[in-house]
Order: C-alpha cells, then sequence, then structure tokens
C-alpha cells in the first residue's frame, strides 16, 4: 500500500495584539451591538441562554434538595463568572455577523466543539479553579467566624447572620468574593474571545486581557457594573432571564474585545 502522504499544516501563532484605548462610549456603543445581534439571530442567542437557564434552575434544585440554601448564594455568584466559557457560541455568533458571514447552526457549535482542542479550555479550567478557591475560602471563613453555629437557610438563621461575627464574616466573603471576580473578570473578559479569534497561548491571552482592564479601569469597571446589574435583572424571574441577559452581554463582550484590540 502506499504511504500515507498527509501533511499537517501548523497554523502559525498570531502576533501579539495591539491594544487601543477604549472609553465609556465605546462601552455603550458594544452594549448596543449586541442588543442587535441579539435581535439579528434571536435563535441562537436563546439557544445558548438556556445553557445558563438551566443551570440556575439545577443550582436552586441543589440547594432545596440539601437544605444549605446558605450556599445557594455562592453558587449564584460563582456560575456566572464561568459564564464566558460558555459564551464562545455567543461570540462566534457576533463574529460572523460583523464579518458578513453566513449562521448555519451546523458550522457554529462545530466552531464551538473544535474549541476542546485549542486554548480556552485551560483559561476556563483556571477560572473553575479560582471559584473553587472562593467558595473553599467562604466556607472556611464561615467556620472561622460561625464556630460551631450552624446556618441552614437565610430566612431561619437570620438570628446567627445579625450578629457581629456573623457580619463580619458576610462582610470577609464579600471582600474575598469581589477581588476573585475582579480578577476572573480582568482575564476573561477580552481572553476569552481573543482565544476564539487568536492563534495564542491563554497566559498571553489573560494577560492581555488584565492589560486592557487596568489601562482602561474606568470604562471596564462601568462594564463590570453593567454586567452585575443585568445578571441581578436576569435572576430575579427564576433565572429566565438568563436566556436573554446573558446573549445580550455575550455578544457585546465580543465588541468590547473588537474595539480594545486592533
Amino acid at each position: 500500500m502506499p504511504a500515507d502522504t498527509t501533511i499537517a499544516v501548523e497554523i502559525p501563532p498570531s502576533p501579539k495584539p495591539v491594544l487601543k484605548p477604549i472609553t465609556e462610549a465605546t462601552i455603550k456603543q458594544a452594549l448596543h451591538q449586541g442588543f442587535e445581534d441579539f435581535k439579528t439571530a434571536p435563535g441562537y442567542g436563546l439557544f445558548f441562554g438556556a445553557v445558563y437557564f438551566l443551570g440556575g434552575i439545577l443550582m436552586w434544585a441543589l440547594a432545596s434538595y440539601t437544605g444549605h440554601a446558605f450556599y445557594l448564594i455562592l453558587a449564584a455568584f460563582a456560575f456566572p463568572l464561568i459564564g464566558p466559557f460558555a459564551a464562545i457560541g455567543l461570540y462566534e455568533v457576533s463574529r460572523r455577523l460583523q464579518e458578513g458571514v453566513p449562521l448555519v447552526w451546523s458550522e457554529v457549535l462545530g466552531v464551538v466543539f473544535s474549541q476542546k482542542d485549542r486554548q480556552i479550555p485551560f483559561l476556563g479550567a483556571v477560572i473553575v479553579f479560582l471559584v473553587m478557591i472562593w467558595v473553599l475560602l467562604s466556607r472556611i471563613t464561615v467556620a472561622l467566624f460561625l464556630g460551631n453555629e450552624r446556618i441552614v437557610n437565610l430566612f431561619s438563621s437570620a438570628d446567627v447572620l445579625f450578629t457581629f461575627n456573623g457580619l463580619t464574616m458576610l462582610a470577609v466573603i464579600g471582600a474575598v468574593g469581589f477581588s476573585v471576580a475582579f480578577l476572573i473578570f480582568s482575564i476573561s473578559v477580552i481572553g476569552m474571545p481573543m482565544l476564539l479569534e487568536r492563534e495564542m497561548d491563554f497566559v498571553t491571552a489573560m494577560i492581555t486581557s488584565f492589560e486592557v482592564v487596568t489601562e482602561n479601569l474606568r470604562p471596564m469597571l462601568l462594564w463590570a457594573a453593567t454586567v452585575v446589574a443585568f445578571l441581578v435583572v436576569g435572576m430575579l424571574p427564576a433565572f429566565l432571564g438568563l436566556m436573554v441577559v446573558l446573549p445580550i452581554l455575550g455578544h457585546a463582550t465580543w465588541h468590547i474585545y473588537k474595539a480594545a484590540v486592533e
């Protein structure tokens, strides 16, 4: 039989990206573009948004089954932080709309599936690791401040929470959570869409994303606050609003990335 002459073509790495300054106007424009992308391709947005909705319902069911409603706060806080990893499909939809490439379900899902062989899973693993560290530190904080006091749920344990130790515990958990959330936001907000579009290692993508956030701190904090506000609104009606809110945020994130990177 003839020898296999198939030659694997190695894709050259992308050059180091050139960063551009962004402003509050950039954030507002990106959010508007996110709305437009959702309106243009609502089926894709609702499909990927359903992942968040089902995840929220699963968290609620788990907390109800175990009886530890206190940890529903931790799960509800941590779950959206993993959102950028699940938003790859939304980035791809926005990329195709921006470049005039037809939207085909098999191709969009194929792009999402193909990321398992690239760098995005590594960044996703870093995000999950940081979330797990936060949850672990939160549980340790509960043990340190409350000792043998048990929190069954937020309603029956109000007398425990509204003590000096309880309020201090909530403050420490909030401070740690904010720090972890800011770090995850900083390394992923530009890093995730960058890894979809470019051939580069995940460490470079994280560093570049962190540079964008720190060099444009005010507008990026505005974007972070916008994300939080949208998530709060989306989670209120039994997580159902996430099916609309998170697709819009995902599309908008793509446009922020395109505005921040040459």
